[in-house]
């Protein structure tokens, strides 16, 4: 299994290429070019596919998906968009294709994640909205479910323009739609969240 991206090996000196050139490197032969890209990288596409999949394994599995099919596409690569732009669009492409595809199966409630304590293992989505010990961990935790039940593509979009501050010309980019139709994905899942946390305040004053 694919662990968790981390960050680069402490003490390595920082290779002074541009994201472009090290792909360019990586199309003529260099070995480390790609892995460079990657190292600096890793942690924003992980974070990404984790929010847009809401789970740990899931996500995993979409990144190892997405950086194969970068590395054998690389020499596709045009320089029309940035790399990260590429980059987010292959892991946001692998992680709805994932969702697509997989069977639905019963998964952990988030309550046993984030209720085992601040030393226990973060897994599945607690690990996306847990990130600090913030007094409104509860607050996320139902936002994240929320978001969970939204269709695939505005779950996509609001990840990208809300939660990452992607600009929305560039989300377009790497969702590969119109920028119209990035702002009418967000606009009705900020909708259907907004529906669904009153519903559950709702039904958590009537409990």
């Amino acid at each position: 299994m694919t662990p968790a991206p981390g960050g680069g090996a402490g003490g390595t000196p920082a290779d002074p290429r541009s994201d472009a050139e090290l792909v360019a490197a990586h199309v003529a032969g260099d070995p480390d070019a790609f892995g460079e890209v990657v190292r600096r990288h890793a942690d924003r596409l992980w974070a990404v596919a984790l929010r847009t999949t809401g789970d740990r394994e899931e996500a995993a599995d979409a990144v190892q998906d997405a950086l194969v099919s970068a590395l054998r596409a690389a020499d596709r690569f045009r320089g029309d968009s940035a790399v990260t732009t590429w980059l987010h669009r292959i892991v946001v492409n692998a992680c709805l294709d994932r969702a697509r595809r997989r069977a639905v199966r019963p998964t952990r409630p988030l309550e046993e994640e984030v209720g085992a304590g601040d030393d226990a293992p973060r897994t599945g989505a607690a690990l996306a909205v847990v990130a600090d010990a913030t007094p409104s961990v509860e607050a996320r935790l139902d936002v994240t479910r929320a978001l969970a039940r939204l269709p695939e593509a505005q779950r996509a979009a609001l990840v990208l323009v809300d939660m990452y501050d992607v600009p929305v010309a560039e989300a377009a980019e790497v969702l590969g739609v119109a920028v119209g139709t990035v702002k009418s994905r967000c606009s009705r899942g900020r909708t259907a969240l907004a529906e669904l946390l009153t519903a559950r305040e709702h039904a958590g004053g009537e409990g």
